[in-house]
Order: C-alpha cells, then structure tokens, then sequence
C-alpha cells in the first residue's frame, strides 16, 4: 500500500520559504529559490514524491502541471494527475504552467545543480540514465518544511536544523557572512586596520566588502600588511598613510584615479604594492585601469612583479560579480569575502607560461 499524500500546500507558500531555507550564500541558490524551484517542490510534494514513500517526480510533473490542475487539492485528483502525465495520452486539462522545453533546466539546473547538490532531494541510482522513469523525490526533512501548520518559531527552529544537517561547514561560514554583511547595511562599518587603527566607514556593502579586505583578506595574504590608501564614494580620503608611501617612494594624489583601497606588504625584501577595487556593483580592475596604476608605479620607480590588483566581491554568486568577471584583466585576482580562504588568479600565460603541468605543480 502506498504512502500518504503530504498536506497540500500552494506553490505560493513553498515560494515564500525557499528563501528561508536557503539563505543568501547557498552555493548555487538561485536554483533553489526561483519560481522554477518552487514550481518543482510545489510537484513533488502535490504527487507525494517524498523520501521513503516510493513515489518519485519526473520534470514531467512539473512541465505539465496546470494552473487548474494545481488548484484541485483532493488526494483522488493528485494520485490521478501522478500517473496521468506519465502516459502519452494521459490528458491534464487547464492552462499549462511550462512548454515542454522546460525539462533541461528543470533536470539540470533546478534539480542536478540546485536541490540534488544542497541535499534537499535525493535520486533514484538504480535507474538507467536513458530511462524516462522519475527517479527524484524531496529528502523528507525538507519536505517537512513546507507542512501548512509549521509557523513561527517553530518554522524557524525546523529550517536551523534543516540547514545545520545538510548544508556544508563552508556554506554555512558563506551564510553566516553574508548574514553579517547585510547586518551592516544600516549601520556604519568600523574597520581597524592592522596597525590597530580604526577608521568609521558609511553603511553600505561596498564598506562591509572593505572591512572584509582588511581585516581578512590582508592578515590571510599579506606576510606584513599595511593600509596606504582608503576611500569611499562619499569621501575620497578615509585613510593616508603619508609615512609610508613615503618610505617606499609612492606617490599618491587623490585627484588622480586610484583604487579604493592601495595595501602593502612590507614583509618581503622588496614591498608588494597591492591596488584593490571593491565591487559590490561595478568598478572591477580592468586592463584599462591597471595600465593607469602601473603608470603610478612605474613613475615610482616600482618593478611591475612587485605590484598585484584584487578585484574584491562579497561572493561568487553576487550580482556585481556576475556583471564585471568578464571585465577584469589578466593578471590579477579576485577575492571573495564568503569564502576568506580561496583567491582566483586571472593567471597571464603569455607572461609566465601556461603549460598546465607546471600550472598544477607537477
């Protein structure tokens, strides 16, 4: 005998907490959040395709779903429509929700990418890649989210436990962060530099990015790192270290086109002159601009292997990343502040070689 259907919930409500469930930081979330998800979720749940109940969904559940269809809540109406699209003939009356060509995104993106890689949807291995079986069903404590009676705290206490056993150790550090960053979007951002100094930044994600910078990014890359230069759109000079730009010869004007932030590593022989951006919507280091900071280098008398640019983002999947990837210039990095540890290096080959086994240090 079969299981029993979940408690019939709109798509509407799976909509509403698929947010919830997955944070900003989930790797891949606009997978698991968009309508197409929620459409997907609404499926498997509407037709009982839960984890040990033996039904399972197809993205021809999802494809051929109605609005109609959808609003019929009655078990006999939702066992009917299970079987029904499966069949060539089987006819499901209404207004359909996707064309047939839905199906890629709905398997690839949505399920393959999104809810199968988070852990919120398991697959059936037992089947033929070939095979037109349905072969996913929604893990059950996922499911067990969207039960129309779980509100308020209790909601919130399921959804913790939910994310704490299946998202990984690095995705809930990139949750917690981005938690933090949208902490500080109402208040001013306090950023104290490595000399132990503190300068009050505007509110904003372009300062909580900074602070990231230098409070982070610096202590994990730099063997001894200093802050020469800080601004902000809404003031130009938060931060000059005359002193030592001095010392190492560097001119700074701040009529001139500098970056947001210029930090030093004095731990090595020669100083490395790192020229950063931050990028909460635009601005990346492009060739155009790391050609007009050579020009302050070279004026300085700087040997061009002793400078670096960082393009800095508050995550790979922010919308300013998105925007300006294809903008930035070979031979620089980017650096993301939900994932501290990692650094992407636009490497120039035709400078330096691009056989990959020297790449990959073989």
């Amino acid at each position: 005998m079969m299981a029993s259907l979940p408690p019939y919930v709109s798509r509407d409500v799976v909509a509403e907490r698929l947010p919830l469930i997955f944070p900003e930081g989930t790797p891949n979330r606009i997978y698991c959040i968009r309508e197409l998800a929620a459409s997907t979720v609404f499926a498997a749940l509407y037709i009982g395709a839960v984890e040990g109940t033996g039904r399972y969904l197809g993205p021809v559940h999802v494809y051929r779903m109605t609005v109609q269809q959808a609003a019929r809540s009655g078990d006999a109406d939702r066992e009917a429509y299970a079987t029904a699209v499966l069949k060539k003939k089987g006819k499901v009356s209404g207004k359909r929700w996707y064309a047939d060509n839905t199906r890629e995104p709905i398997r690839d993106e949505t399920l393959r990418d999104g809810l199968v890689a988070i852990g919120a949807v398991t697959r059936r291995e037992d089947l033929a890649t070939t095979s037109g079986q349905p072969r996913y069903a929604l893990k059950a404590d996922f499911a067990a989210l969207f039960t129309p009676l779980l509100q308020g705290e209790v909601l919130d206490e399921a959804i913790a436990a939910f994310q704490s056993s299946h998202l990984s150790k690095s995705a809930l550090a990139r949750v917690t962060i981005m938690r933090a960053g949208a902490a500080t979007s109402g208040a001013g951002v306090l950023v104290t530099f490595p000399n132990g100094e503190t300068r009050q930044l505007a509110p904003g994600p372009s300062s909580s990015i900074t602070q990231a910078v230098v409070e982070v990014f610096a202590s994990r890359f730099l063997e001894k790192p200093a802050v020469i230069w800080l601004s902000e759109s809404g003031n130009k000079v938060v931060h000059r270290d005359e002193r030592i730009a001095n010392a190492i010869g560097l001119k700074i004007e701040a009529d001139k086109n500098l970056p947001d932030l210029i930090l030093a590593d004095l731990g090595p022989k020669e100083p490395l002159i790192v020229f950063v951006e931050v990028v909460a919507t635009d601005g990346a280091v492009t060739p155009r601009k790391q050609e007009a900071l050579y020009a302050l280098t070279d004026a300085a008398g700087f040997d061009r292997k002793h400078v670096a640019f960082l393009t800095a983002y508050r995550d790979r999947q922010s919308a300013g990343f998105k925007k300006t990837v294809a903008q930035l210039g070979w031979g620089s990095f980017a650096w993301f502040a939900s994932e501290p540890d990692q650094i992407m290096i636009l490497r120039d080959g035709e400078a330096r070689g691009s056989l990959l086994s020297a790449l990959i240090g073989l």
